[in-house]
């Protein structure tokens, strides 16, 4: 059933003077598995939209590598609206390298993470604990910095380590995905194997099933919830309500989550429904993109692309900072036209 709604379903009760945005950037090997992430050219290319994305967020433009941003069907990669929102407010973002296989090619805050492992047949994140710690100490700096924290990510093939996670943690959650056809068999036969390591191994700690089944941005995200003194807004879909569900496991209050109502419409997956179960607070950004003329950005609401690096998030945060409906799309269409 399709739900009518404004520009963003429900407005936040809490104020703030001194946001953060911050945006997670990681690999996982699952992204290189084919069908799997659309979220670039090739499989192994998969690997470099972290960096790819942060640079247009920061500088506007990708010179460093031959790759346009968008999809091969013409739609406009979601940091093309991350970027548009973070220019429109003004607002420099923070990267953190939580685990990339490439070299960034702009500015970030370094935790010496490596690669998530494919956790079918070894641990993803053999250093969970120590990117939770790390996560901890960022948290605890940013909170003397801004009294609200928004959290995105760019982790290709996520939504598949998001699974897992949610599974092993006992949800029945089915995920969203960048394609329009959500690979739902592909995703769901790679979590079935590893349930089966989970489970042979007896494994039930929140940062340990991380270890075995998750993606290096996960325990970097649940260390700043942890830790951070001010408002916290997850921005993205499936694979923040992983963080979330982490997060309660190990005894923290669920911050809210925003995402798009793309994410929301997927009849693959049931982000509202686990969001209730893990008592997260969810909002939703409308953009309307079907109306902006934009081809597109209007396969955003046919399923294509849905939300990604915070998306939902920064519309969400440009307009808390008072910038209005017709000015976010305004700018986001501008920065897609000169994107293409």
């Amino acid at each position: 059933m399709l739900i009518v709604m404004g520009f963003l379903s429900e407005t936040p009760s809490f104020s703030f003077n001194k946001p953060v945005f911050c945006g997670i950037l990681a690999n996982t090997l699952l992204s290189t598995v084919p069908g799997i992430s659309g979220a670039g050219p090739t499989p192994e290319k998969t690997l470099l939209t972290p960096i790819l994305d942060a640079e247009l967020i920061a500088t506007g433009a990708v010179t460093s590598h031959p790759f346009k941003p968008n999809t091969p069907t013409g739609c406009p990669t979601p940091s093309s609206i991350t970027r548009a929102m973070v220019s429109l407010v003004g607002l420099e973002p923070l990267f953190v390298n939580a685990g990339l296989r490439h070299t960034p090619t702009v500015p970030c805050y370094d935790l010496y993470g490596s690669v998530g492992e494919d956790p079918r047949y070894r641990d993803a994140v053999p250093n969970a604990r120590t990117l939770y710690s790390l996560g901890e100490n960022l948290g605890k700096f940013l909170s003397q910095q801004s009294d609200l924290l928004v959290i995105a990510e760019c982790v290709p093939g996520g939504t598949t380590t998001a699974l897992c996670i949610l599974r092993a943690l006992r949800y029945e959650a089915s995920v969203s995905s960048s394609f329009v056809e959500n690979p739902v068999s592909i995703k769901e036969d790679i979590c079935k194997k590893v349930l089966e390591r989970i489970t042979a191994d007896h494994i039930t700690d929140p940062l340990d099933i991380i270890r075995y089944a998750g993606d290096p941005m996960m325990p970097v995200a649940v260390g700043m919830i942890k830790s951070y003194a001010g408002n916290i807004l997850l921005a993205g879909g499936t694979q923040m309500l992983s963080v979330a569900a982490l997060a309660k496991t190990m005894g923290m209050t669920p911050p809210s989550i925003v995402t798009t109502s793309y994410v929301r419409d997927d009849p693959t997956a049931n982000v509202d429904h686990i969001a209730r179960l893990i008592g997260a607070h969810i909002y939703y950004v409308n953009p309307g993109f079907g109306t902006l003329g934009h081809a597109g950005l209007a396969r955003y609401c046919i399923g294509e692309v849905k939300e990604g690096f915070g998306a939902g998030g920064a519309m969400c945060l440009a307009h808390l900072m008072g910038h209005s409906e017709k000015t976010i799309r305004e700018r986001i269409l501008s920065t897609a036209n000169s994107c293409s």
